[in-house]
């Protein structure tokens, strides 16, 4: 079956869904997670920034903010994708180190650093393919502040990263609401993504972490789901707690989302409990 005919047949089976004006779905092109790839909060999804066709372009741009009262994570980026097989991307997290700063009189109350990020397409669709949608990304991060992490044990201030994304949205899935299912495998050795460094003293090795995305598309252009990533441990300065999410997302129209959430972050840099806001505001094209 062609797309087009498909999307027709979309269109009159489900007329609740809502194409965006390249013929894409609202809401399918995701929001931009907090390392700048394209899909939900805390973790990417196999789907491509932008609603670009082949042939096409899509891009977005995204600012992000967590807080949890103690700590304060900022985040600003950009992506681009390109037949809807390629994506590059690019973010700046600015991680304000707040109570812990003011407590242990550190040198440095931020620590920041740059991510660049690739992602392709391997095979599938989101829908209409057999296969879900796969994708592999890679992530090169750059913490830029690493005093304080080579102080608590970290072992480099850059590393590169590498995750396979499968991602399917199930047409009325859902008791007659459209399901997505995301879920990745992550080959990392971050310490809370970077921004702590990579590798410790109890631990330097890449680790093999599993992430996780359900989302109900309850309207045309709501979403509301919840979020899991597990984490490594590699530090003895301190744990490091799996996070999770529950989010709410909005997509009024394939130039505008928001997605607001409650993030569990657990124990950052030895203080526990570490949960709070976050609000996502995306332009894309």
């Amino acid at each position: 079956m062609g797309k087009p005919l498909a999307l027709i047949l979309l269109g009159l089976l489900c007329p609740g869904l809502v194409l965006a004006e390249q013929g894409r779905l609202l809401a399918t092109g995701g929001a931009s997670s907090i390392e700048g790839a394209a899909g939900g909060g805390i973790t990417p999804w196999a789907v491509l920034s932008g609603y670009g066709e082949q042939g096409e372009w899509g891009a977005s741009a995204f600012a992000t903010r967590v807080e949890t009262g103690d700590y304060r994570l900022d985040v600003s980026g950009m992506a681009a994708s390109y037949g809807n097989r390629v994506e590059l991307s690019y973010a700046r997290q600015r991680f304000d180190l707040g109570t812990l700063a003011r407590d242990l009189s550190l040198p440095d109350n931020s620590l920041s650093q740059d991510i660049l990020g690739l992602k392709v397409r391997l095979f599938g669709d989101l829908i209409y393919d057999q296969l879900p949608q796969v994708s592999l990304g890679i992530q090169h991060k750059r913490q830029k502040d690493f005093l304080v992490p080579s102080l608590i044990g970290a072992q480099r201030d850059e590393d590169t990263e590498a995750y396979i994304a499968a991602s399917r949205l199930l047409l009325g899935g859902a008791f007659g609401y459209n399901l997505l299912l995301n879920g990745n495998l992550r080959y990392s050795r971050a310490n809370e993504l970077g921004l702590l460094g990579f590798g410790g003293d109890r631990r330097d090795q890449h680790s093999v972490l599993k992430e996780g995305s359900v989302a109900v598309l309850f309207n045309p252009r709501w979403a509301l789901g919840v979020e899991y990533r597990e984490k490594p441990d590699n530090l003895s300065f301190a744990g490091e707690n799996d996070w999770s999410d529950v989010f709410i997302g909005y997509f009024p129209n394939k130039h505008l989302a928001v997605v607001l959430a409650y993030a569990r972050l657990g124990e950052i840099a030895g203080l526990d409990n570490q949960d709070g806001a976050y609000l996502s505001i995306q332009g894309s094209f």
